[in-house]
């Protein structure tokens, strides 16, 4: 069991119908995302080729801010206000999607591009899945 979950089932109210599972996984997949694009801009900064990656760069560091804020706000559920959970998450899909696009056009020169691709798709789809069971829980 990890600590997200520990903490989720500490909580000492309801969730209001939230999936805890799809919440867990979905703040894992944040927080390991912020973490992978953090460690994949630095290394594309290590490249030869930075001026080529500059964009990548950027997408980088502006997934893992996103990354890094979703996963924060979902992590709170006192005062809970719905419109601003699937903002972040649509935002936070957003980026992520943009980020895996961007990093697969360098995965094949640049394996940290490739893991980083993974890590976006697979916050990309958390972060949608949870969306889909805050949409039934509205």
């Amino acid at each position: 069991m990890s600590h997200i979950t520990s903490m989720l089932d500490t909580y000492p109210k309801d969730l209001g119908g939230v999936d805890r599972g799809k919440l867990a996984e979905c703040i894992a997949a944040c927080f390991e995302c912020a973490q992978t694009c953090t460690a994949c801009a630095d290394a594309c900064l290590s490249e030869d080729m930075v001026p080529e990656l500059t964009k990548c760069i950027r997408t980088n560091l502006d997934c893992a801010d996103i990354c890094s804020a979703a996963g924060k706000v979902i992590s709170r559920h006192t005062g809970y206000d719905a419109t601003i959970t699937r903002a972040i998450l649509e935002a936070c899909a957003a980026a992520c999607k943009a980020c895996a696009d961007e990093c697969g056009q360098h995965a094949g020169m640049h394996e940290h591009c490739r893991v980083c691709a993974e890590a976006c798709r697979r916050c990309e789809a958390a972060c949608n899945e949870l969306l889909v069971t805050l949409g039934r829980g509205a």
